[in-house]
C-alpha cells in the first residue's frame, strides 16, 4: 500500500512538474495559461515573461523579479531589469549595473567582460579586447577569449569568426570545423554546408566537397536532405552533396514527415522525397509540417492540412505577428506540442488539432506555451579562469560580435 502511495505521489510531482504555461495579456495585464485552458496564475502584471527553467520574471511596482508556477515569488522584486534563466544563470539590472545571479537570487562573480551575455547550453560568451570566449555556469572560463565573433548556439554547436573566416566549435570550445571558410551554417550529423570564395559545398571531417552548381545551400534540419539553389531555382541534395531532387523550383522550404513546400509559379505544394507532388501547388503560401502531421497553408488567411493534403482547419487565421511585435515575440508556426497560436480579428489563441479553439480564448497577446519545471544543467567543462581585470557594463542578446 505504502509503495503504490509512493508511485501515485512521484507521478503526480511528475505532472506537476512537468505543466506547460503560455504567457497572455488580457485586460492590459500579464497572465499565465494552462494547456487546459484554465489560468493558473491570472493576469494580473503589468510586464511580465515567459516561463523559462521554473521561474518567470514579472514586475511589479517598477522593479522586477521572479516567480513560480504558483505565482508565489522566489526571487523579490528589486531589480530594474531582467532578462530569462538559461542554465541556471539570469541577467538583471540592479540599481544601474547588469549582473548575473543564479536561482536563488545570489549574484554570481563572472570574469571581466565588456558586456553581459545571455545563457544558452550551458556557456555564455565574453568579451575581452574585442575577442570573444566562452563560460559557464560556475562562472569559470571554458575558452580564452580568441574569436573575433561568435553566434548564437543551436543544439549545442555555434558559429564563430576569426579574421573573417568562419568555423563552427561545440559548448566546450572545441574546434570542430577549422574557420577557413567565406560562409558557414549550422551543425547537422557532423555535417554543415559552408562557402570558399565562390563555391558552395559541404564539410564532413575537415573535408569540403564542392556541390554542383550550388549558388545557395540552407541548413539541414530534421532530414537528411536540404534545399539549395541552382541557376536561379530551387532543389534538394543529400547530406553527401548530391542533387536527388533536381532544381526546377521557384522556392523551397525544409523536409519534414517526408513532405518538403515548394512554390512552382505563384502556388505552393508539397513533394515527397522521390520529387513527387503529394499535395499539388494550389496555395499562396506554405510551412512544414509539424510533428502532428499538420502543415500551415495560406489561401488569403492560413489554416492547416493533414499529409493527405486534406483541409482539416480552415483558412481563416494569421499565424505571424508583425514586425514590431515579432521583435517580442517568440515566432515558431504550427502545431508546437499539441496547439498552434493563431490571431484572428486582431485577438491572438490557441487552436487544437481538431480546430476547436483552447477554452474559447482570445487574447491581446500570446506567447508560446513553455515547461515550468527546473532543469538538470550540465556542466561544461573549464579551464583556468583569468584574473579580472575590469567590470561589466550591459547586457546584451546572445551574438557575440567585435567591435566596429
Amino acid at each position: 500500500m505504502k509503495k503504490s502511495l509512493l508511485f501515485l505521489l512521484l507521478l503526480l510531482i511528475q505532472f506537476v512538474n512537468s505543466q506547460e504555461l503560455a504567457l497572455v495579456k488580457k485586460n492590459s495585464k500579464f497572465g499565465y495559461l494552462a494547456k487546459d485552458g484554465s489560468f493558473k496564475i491570472e493576469p494580473q502584471y503589468k510586464a511580465a515573461r515567459s516561463f523559462s527553467e521554473g521561474l518567470a520574471a514579472v514586475e511589479n511596482g517598477g522593479k522586477w523579479g521572479f516567480i513560480d508556477a504558483k505565482g508565489t515569488w522566489i526571487i523579490p522584486a528589486d531589480f530594474k531589469d531582467a532578462k530569462d534563466f538559461n542554465s541556471g544563470i539570469a541577467i538583471v539590472q540592479k540599481d544601474k549595473e547588469w549582473v548575473y545571479i543564479n536561482t536563488k537570487g545570489e549574484i554570481q562573480k563572472a570574469p571581466a567582460s565588456d558586456k553581459l551575455f545571455d545563457f544558452n547550453d550551458g556557456v555564455a560568451f565574453f568579451r575581452q579586447n574585442n575577442k570573444v570566449g566562452l563560460i559557464n555556469n560556475k562562472m569559470t572560463v571554458v575558452l580564452e577569449p580568441k574569436y573575433d565573433q561568435i553566434k548564437s548556439f543551436e543544439n549545442g554547436y555555434a558559429r564563430v569568426e576569426s579574421n573573417k573566416k568562419w568555423g563552427i566549435i561545440n559548448t566546450a570550445g572545441k574546434e570542430l570545423v577549422e574557420p577557413v571558410y567565406d560562409e558557414i551554417g549550422g551543425y547537422f550529423k557532423n555535417t554543415t554546408w559552408a562557402r570558399k570564395d565562390k563555391t558552395f559545398g559541404l564539410v564532413n571531417a575537415g573535408k569540403f566537397i564542392p556541390v554542383d552548381g550550388a549558388e545557395k545551400i540552407w541548413d539541414f534540419e530534421t532530414q537528411d536532405l536540404t534545399f539549395a539553389k541552382k541557376n536561379g531555382k530551387i532543389g534538394y541534395i543529400d547530406i553527401k552533396g548530391n542533387w536527388v531532387i533536381l532544381p526546377i523550383y521557384d522556392k523551397g522550404k525544409a523536409f519534414s514527415k517526408n513532405l518538403a513546400p515548394v512554390q512552382v509559379g505563384s502556388k505552393w505544394g508539397y513533394i515527397n522525397p522521390k520529387a513527387e507532388f503529394v499535395i499539388p501547388p494550389t496555395y499562396n503560401d506554405a510551412e512544414v509540417f509539424s510533428a502532428n502531421g499538420l502543415a500551415p497553408i495560406k489561401e488569403s488567411n492560413w489554416g492547416f492540412i493533414n499529409e493527405s493534403g486534406k483541409l482539416v482547419i480552415p483558412t481563416q487565421y494569421g499565424i505571424t505577428a508583425n514586425a514590431l511585435i515579432a521583435m517580442f515575440t517568440q515566432q515558431d508556426k504550427g502545431f508546437i506540442d499539441g496547439v498552434a497560436r493563431v490571431k484572428n480579428e486582431g485577438k491572438w489563441g490557441f487552436l487544437k488539432p481538431d480546430g476547436t479553439v483552447l477554452s474559447n480564448q482570445w487574447f491581446d497577446n500570446a506567447e508560446l506555451f513553455s515547461k515550468t519545471e527546473k532543469r538538470e544543467i550540465a556542466e561544461t567543462p573549464a579551464e583556468k579562469p583569468k584574473p579580472e581585470t575590469k567590470p561589466a557594463k550591459t547586457a546584451t542578446k546572445a551574438t557575440a560580435k567585435k567591435k566596429k
